[in-house]
């Protein structure tokens, strides 16, 4: 299979900013939806893109909060949504397009990792339900605000945890036993494989599609591990302080989800993974790259099939 996995020179690297990679944009009169933009990498997203004069719209599974993180940050508003309640999803989505607004960029940047075994809906693992079928279903009812003006960018904030696994189609629910990395890991793959059908199905209407690693950042995402299993990772030592070189600051760790959504230089790309502010490679031996049931346009298309039978909501095809 040939690949677009190739990296273009874009003049940032790893230790980029949100606030460098956007410098010289104009985001004036440009509307931003950020899921999970009150906290970790979502604030530095929101405060990179709302620097740079977009206005950005933070749906929020607790408002209150979401509105205290981002007091003093001008050009913000917040709204309800909770990804793990399609009702919820379907509410927020239909508020919006009230507002008779379009949506330039849109940035899925709410995750859960390595949780618990949880079930919500009719009984779905919580990680790939909130990761991947909440975003799945906001970016299909959020299609007319995306196509209004020419298009949009989506940016899916997927994980090196894809890594893990790929999708488990025999048991994509994890019926048959839990783990909470390789179900964290099935639904970051489905992260980045939902960027590849979307651009395909988008991008004639203008809408193209990005999937990323962040990089290795301490953030809330880490709230369900036990400190006694970070510092097993050699993330943290035992009083809690961060001593793993390799991790990024959280403006650093921003940086390429704000690339993602702004920079001239993916005009004419769409359905590749990034990291480091750059198209990454496939993945070889070690954990960077893509692999390639993460890229695969036909594992694309049948989770895009899945998603649209599970969530009831397919507007794109």
């Amino acid at each position: 299979m040939t690949t677009t996995q190739h990296p273009i020179g874009s003049g940032f690297g790893a230790r980029s900013t949100a606030r460098e990679v956007v410098e010289g944009i104009d985001l004036g009169g440009k509307l931003a939806i950020v899921t999970g933009g009150y906290s970790g990498l979502g604030l530095e997203t929101v405060r990179a893109l709302a620097g740079a004069g977009a206005h950005v719209v933070v749906p929020a599974r607790r408002p209150e909060v979401a509105r205290e993180n981002l007091a003093g940050i001008e050009n913000t508003e917040v709204d309800a949504l909770d990804l793990g309640d399609l009702d919820s999803v379907e509410e927020f989505a239909d508020r919006f397009l009230a507002s008779d607004r379009s949506v330039d960029l849109l940035i899925d940047n709410a995750a859960i990792m390595a949780a618990p075994e949880t079930r919500v809906g009719p009984g779905w693992e919580a990680q790939f339900a909130t990761n991947h079928l909440g975003h799945y279903a906001l970016v299909n009812r959020l299609r007319p605000a995306l196509v209004r003006d020419g298009g949009a960018r989506v940016v899916s904030v997927s994980s090196v945890g894809h890594h893990n696994s790929p999708i488990r189609w025999d048991d994509i629910q994890f019926e048959q036993g839990y783990d909470k990395w390789k179900a964290y890991g099935q639904a970051k793959t489905a992260n980045a494989l939902f960027a590849v059908h979307l651009d395909a199905l988008g991008k004639d209407a203008g809408v193209r599609a990005f999937s990323l690693h962040p990089g290795g950042i301490l953030t809330p995402l880490q709230r369900h591990l036990p400190k006694e299993e970070m510092v097993a990772l050699g993330w943290i030592d035992e009083d809690g302080n961060q001593i793993n070189d390799a991790f990024k600051t959280p403006e650093q760790g921003a940086a390429t989800s704000v690339w993602a959504a702004t920079s001239p230089r993916l005009a004419d790309a769409g359905g590749v993974y990034l990291e480091d502010c750059d198209i990454a490679r496939p993945a070889g031996e070690g954990r960077t790259g893509v692999r390639t049931y993460a890229g695969d346009p036909k594992e694309a298309a049948r989770l895009w099939a899945l998603s649209a039978e599970l969530t009831g909501v397919d507007t794109f095809s």
